[in-house]
């Protein structure tokens, strides 16, 4: 591991997202930062600890436990000139506020003939893996990637954390910017100094020539592991990084679906309509003449998220995932 400087620190995921919010509302006085109990309490997971103290109350702004007035009230800031970064405290409470991103939000710049830009940041901790109660633990991105006017991306790591939020609350299109709270606490190094990839570019974190798995957020780590397993029976799979849900990056996915010739995508979201089918539609559509065997999916059940003591038979693990690769090489 390198020696850490001054621009490269070793961080978990959470204290990423802290210190990008950190430096965005340093450099610009339009930024603001709302939610519930974002403030004095920093997050509940403490992902916003400090920045109100630093701050104070009116650029880090505790609101009432209202989501549709929380996303309503961040567009008619983002009409005013703000750039406001809005945290839902769970997925499974963005619900109330799904008419305001959808009617309003994602509408806005194509209603206006591209004169009004909303810059606002969404941010949604989501996926399961933490033990939580219902509605604490879902994986709604699809919902919202099916919506023309949003960008969703998600990180899966504390660098990528920290770059893609720069890079969402720079955009001054609105962006949804889901947050794999089970990987909150994974360290990875961080350079504050670094050019990052384009936010909507996916990454090849580990080469491979047999299959291709395909995932983003809290799944990407899985995959790894996963390809680690499969390298101890000879098999080569290479791990991309879509990082983004929408736009997905096709060119991408086909460069590594050419070489390796077999794909799976792996999401904790129902594989039922999730993104994993786009993906499986399209590169049938790019790659007919180079598969070899049909895109796999591996994802969550078509059922409502289970109790917390059940949820790892719900949730993508490793044997699922190894058998939907052998399945793939089987062909």
């Amino acid at each position: 591991m390198a020696a850490e400087t001054k621009a490269t620190k070793s961080m978990p995921l959470a204290k990423a997202i802290n210190e990008s919010l950190r430096h965005a509302l340093e450099a610009d006085p339009k930024v603001l930062v709302m939610g519930e109990d974002v403030g004095k309490l920093g997050g509940v997971f403490r992902v916003t600890d400090g920045l109100q103290k630093d701050f104070g109350e009116s650029r880090v702004i505790d609101t009432p436990l209202a989501e549709s007035g929380i996303v309503g009230t961040a567009i008619g800031l983002a009409l005013r000139g703000y750039r406001p970064v809005v945290e839902i405290q769970f997925d499974g409470f963005v619900f109330p506020a799904y008419d305001q991103i959808v009617t309003q939000l994602a509408k806005m710049h194509a209603r206006s003939l591209g004169k009004v830009k909303l810059p606002v940041v969404v941010r949604i901790p989501y996926g399961g893996g933490i033990g939580a109660v219902e509605h604490h633990s879902e994986s709604p991105e699809a919902l919202f990637a099916h919506v023309a006017g949003l960008k969703v991306v998600s990180p899966s790591n504390a660098s990528d954390a920290y770059w893609m939020m720069q890079q969402a609350i720079q955009s001054d299109d609105p962006v949804i910017y889901f947050e794999p709270k089970r990987r909150y606490w994974d360290k990875a190094e961080v350079n504050t100094e670094a050019i990052p990839d384009p936010l909507h570019r996916a990454r090849v974190v580990r080469e491979g020539t047999d299959l291709t798995l395909a995932a983003y957020g809290p799944m990407v780590k899985l995959c790894q592991e996963v390809a680690d397993a499969a390298a101890e029976e000879g098999k080569s799979l290479e791990v991309l990084d879509l990082r983004s849900v929408s736009p997905l990056d096709f060119d991408a996915i086909q460069a590594s679906v050419e070489k390796t010739r077999r794909l799976v995508v792996v999401h904790e979201a129902p594989v039922f309509l999730g993104s994993g089918a786009e993906i499986a539609a399209r590169i049938t559509e790019r790659c007919f003449y180079h598969l070899e065997a049909p895109v796999l999916r591996v994802g969550g059940y078509h059922a409502p998220y289970p109790p917390a003591r059940i949820e790892e038979s719900y949730l993508p693990d490793l044997d699922r995932v190894l058998d939907a690769v052998d399945r793939a090489l089987a062909y």
